[in-house]
């Protein structure tokens, strides 16, 4: 199934699902309202998804004259995959994680966050924008961020419904009720079971992209330590974000399940030791990786900046 085949599957259910929740609140003319909104917001969602995500997160622009070893690497990364470089991000936010956007490879953006700059190796900065970047080859991204903006949308009815809804309306009470639980757990369950395939595709191919394993898994179990101390408070802020960080920004459980964003991070990192051809996760690179790394990744120093 095309990237573009499931983004439309995804627009139409999801509209779907808007018009439903606007019937509940509003009847008839509640549904046509909800389609007119639906309609707009998937038109700007499509042109405007880089931005909209962007924004949410204040991420600013970096070039090679602002962060000039980050930038670098992650131009070589794409170059050396046949890809347009994207535009490049930085989130400050002290949570190591990164996310990529934008409508196709052409339009796309990859951000990073100070905390993943600061406290990763340049290996694992490199598995992890490799990772990125294979999400914008398989067009992910814009089926990531309509998701996420669909989602807020559909949770927000729900509060509306809350605020606005009673008796005098079709569903009455009971219809209320429905939309303020049901209506945003349809939407997770739609976010969650598009999040969990990709990832495991996301890592295969960034393992590729990179040329180390490795050096991306090492990345998934340092983010996934640190994303369970550190808050990130622009996930916090819209949590319908969270499906696009590499790792959930919101203390995921551990473990594979349905209401996860996520794959289990051990289950991914397993998947990634298979690729290496090693019989068990390690605790880290060994040197001879990261001689391999520093002959291929530019660095002044043991963090990028």
């Amino acid at each position: 199934m095309s990237g573009y085949f499931k983004t439309a599957l995804l627009m139409a259910a999801m509209t779907g699902l808007f018009m439903a929740v606007g019937g509940l609140i509003g009847g008839s003319n509640g549904a046509l309202i909800a389609l007119v909104i639906a309609a707009v917001m998937n038109l700007m969602t499509w042109w405007n998804s880089d931005r909209a995500v962007l924004s949410m997160t204040g991420a600013r622009l970096v070039s090679e004259a602002t962060a000039p070893e980050y930038v670098r690497l992650v131009y070589r990364l794409a170059d050396g995959a046949g890809m347009p470089r994207p535009a490049v991000y930085v989130i400050d936010s002290d949570q190591p994680n990164a996310f990529a956007t934008g409508r196709n490879p052409a339009n796309a953006a990859v951000a990073a966050s100070t905390g993943l700059l600061q406290r990763l190796t340049p290996e694992e900065i490199a598995g992890v924008m490799a990772h990125e970047l294979a999400h914008i080859r398989n067009h992910d991204t814009l089926i990531m961020t309509i998701t996420a903006t669909m989602a807020g949308a559909i949770g927000m009815l729900g509060n509306f419904a809350f605020f606005f809804g009673g008796r005098n309306r079709e569903g009455g009470v009971l219809g209320t009720l429905l939309v303020m639980i049901f209506a945003p757990m349809a939407a997770a369950i739609v976010q969650m079971a598009i999040s969990r395939s990709r990832e495991y595709e996301a890592d295969r191919m960034g393992a590729e992209i990179c040329g180390q394993p490795l050096w991306l898994a090492s990345a998934l179990r340092k983010i996934d330590h640190f994303a369970k101390g550190i808050d990130n408070r622009q996930a916090e802020a819209n949590p319908a974000l969270a499906h696009m960080f590499i790792i959930n920004p919101l203390h995921a459980h551990r473990r594979d399940a349905l209401f996860s964003t996520h794959p289990a991070t051990e289950n991914r990192i397993a998947a990634l030791v298979a690729m290496a051809g090693q019989d068990m996760p390690q605790p880290g690179l060994s040197e001879n990786d990261r001689s391999v790394a520093r002959s291929s990744i530019p660095r002044s120093g043991r963090r990028l900046r």
